[in-house]
């Protein structure tokens, strides 16, 4: 009798996956770190947000703030004081508790200057962090940060920050365990080794198991998590994608349960095949260029100018990526409350020759040549093409030079590139996630470009509560930068995505962050 063992299918990751409650997700690229004071990146917060749990977390079906290692807060009648109460059961994943002396620690390792945390200036909402972090003030208690006992933080802010549960869910506010910080080499040193799966200590709902760089992070359900009775999943396995080809292909093979992108060819034939897999979300996050303003030639403004009216957004998003995008006529995207972006930007191919022409390069003639930097994963390629011909046709000498992520990374820093692939998902549901990155001395800027006019009124902004007020001085910063344009918008994000049909708790979020605590797997 013929045997049916050759003949039988061979189990998919995807479904022995759901069997055994181990998520496989898919990463844009591969992390360039794990570090949660450190990241910048989307992948590496997908990531993250695994390892990690910070004072506030996030609903998993509104996104709104709710208590996570801090159970509950209170807050002053003139919104500067929050105090909050930590779970008596919030453990680190080697058994020990998590303190407020923890959080202060950790708050204060963001703050130390040469870190160079790119996101310290999210934590300047503290009364004197901004001052401490510029080496202005020397004694750390002049910062808005208090372990008033192992279970109660207190924190004082310069400003009422309404905002501030939204922006205390973000990475740069999760606690680290600084003794195992210390031990890899320092807690205040970039590039230690603490994120190593075998010197690695964190405090949510899953524990770093395996990290082999390039291929796949592995994250076990943590025993010690003060709330493990609600995870479902026993793993999630992340795996880095080359490219979204290769991505897509992964989830056609079952090899994946979620995507972070699809390529833009693919888009039309989910829709039309597989629509009950095609996830379409709205996503608060804007795709954009960064220009070296110290560059020869983008140091004028017109020739910046001319370079952002010579783009036509609406073909990109009609034609190329085709995920329900919209052209972006601002920096901040809609849908941050009652802000009304100005309305700044469009497609004028004429006025930007005429703007090259004013600046002293007519047709092109004598501007140094431009190359547009992005990073492998994704479809940056493909969109940076269209604006190559898009640039071209001014006659502006156009390259596109591509590097995986930690090196572009590297390069953004030392504002060692022309014109760089960027983007900016919103930390938090407010128009300042979005415009404060590009204040004097932002460690998020990397154009080169500072206006004191623009900081001013960023400044006002945060000392009016007038909240009408206060949006008229966020859009006249916004209209500054535009018209500055160290930046060049180009699309409002959305999440564009195959999920599988056996997903649960997973919602469309205008931030895009997942709590994994309330996903699972089911057929």
């Amino acid at each position: 009798m013929a045997t049916q063992s050759g003949c039988a299918k061979r189990e998919t990751d995807a479904v022995r996956g759901i069997r055994e409650q181990v998520l496989h997700r898919g990463l844009s690229a591969d992390p360039s770190g794990l570090d949660p004071h450190l990241i910048t990146g989307l992948p590496e917060i997908n990531v993250a947000s695994a390892l990690f749990e910070g004072l506030v977390g996030e609903d998993p079906v509104t996104g709104q703030p709710v208590p996570a290692v801090a159970e509950r807060w209170d807050t002053s009648p003139d919104g500067l004081t929050w105090t909050f109460h930590l779970r008596a059961n919030a453990r680190w994943s080697n058994g020990e508790p998590v303190t407020a002396h923890d959080f202060a620690g950790s708050i204060r390792r963001v703050l130390t200057r040469s870190l160079g945390a790119d996101n310290a200036a999210l934590l300047f909402v503290l009364a004197g962090a901004e001052a401490w972090y510029q080496r202005s003030a020397a004694d750390f208690s002049t910062v808005g940060v208090q372990a008033v006992d192992p279970r109660t933080l207190r924190l004082t802010l310069a400003h009422p920050a309404p905002y501030l549960p939204t922006l205390l869910a973000h990475p740069v506010w999760y606690p680290v365990y600084l003794p195992a910080l210390e031990k890899a080499g320092g807690a205040t040193l970039r590039d230690t080794r603490w994120t190593d799966p075998a010197n690695f200590v964190g405090n949510g709902p899953f524990v770093l198991k395996t990290w082999r760089r390039g291929e796949i992070i592995i994250t076990d359900k943590s025993p010690t998590y003060w709330d493990a009775a609600a995870v479902r999943l026993n793993s999630i396995h992340f795996h880095p994608a080359a490219d979204v080809d290769g991505e897509e292909r992964a989830f056609r093979a079952g090899q994946l349960h979620i995507t972070e992108a699809l390529p833009v060819s693919k888009v039309d034939h989910y829709r039309r095949e597989q629509p009950g897999v095609l996830r379409l979300s709205p996503f608060l996050d804007t795709y954009f260029y960064r220009l070296n303003t110290t560059r020869p030639g983008l140091d004028h403004q017109l020739v910046r100018q001319a370079l952002a009216a010579a783009i036509d957004r609406r073909s990109i998003v009609e034609e190329v990526v085709r995920g329900g995008q919209r052209p972006a006529t601002s920096f901040t995207p809609p849908g941050l409350g009652d802000y009304a972006p100005p309305d700044r930007l469009d497609f004028d191919p004429d006025r930007a020759r005429r703007l090259l022409a004013e600046a002293g390069f007519p047709g092109g003639a004598g501007l140094p040549p431009v190359t547009i930097l992005i990073n492998s994963s994704g479809n940056h390629r493909i969109i940076a093409e269209v604006i190559q011909q898009m640039w071209s046709s001014l006659g502006v000498s156009v390259q596109i030079d591509n590097m995986e992520q930690s090196s572009l990374f590297a390069k953004r820093r030392t504002l060692d590139y022309s014109v760089l692939r960027s983007e900016w998902a919103a930390d938090f549901a407010d128009p300042k996630s979005f415009l404060d990155i590009f204040r004097g001395g932002s460690s998020n800027n990397h154009t080169g470009w500072h206006s004191t006019a623009y900081d001013q009124l960023l400044q006002t902004a945060d000392h009016t509560a007038d909240p009408a007020a206060r949006a008229a001085l966020l859009q006249q910063a916004e209209t500054l930068l535009l018209d500055e344009a160290p930046i060049i918008p180009i699309y409002y994000f959305t999440t564009v995505r195959l999920v599988h049909p056996a997903v649960r708790g997973w919602s469309d979020l205008p931030l895009d962050r997942h709590p994994y605590k309330h996903v699972w797997l089911e057929n």
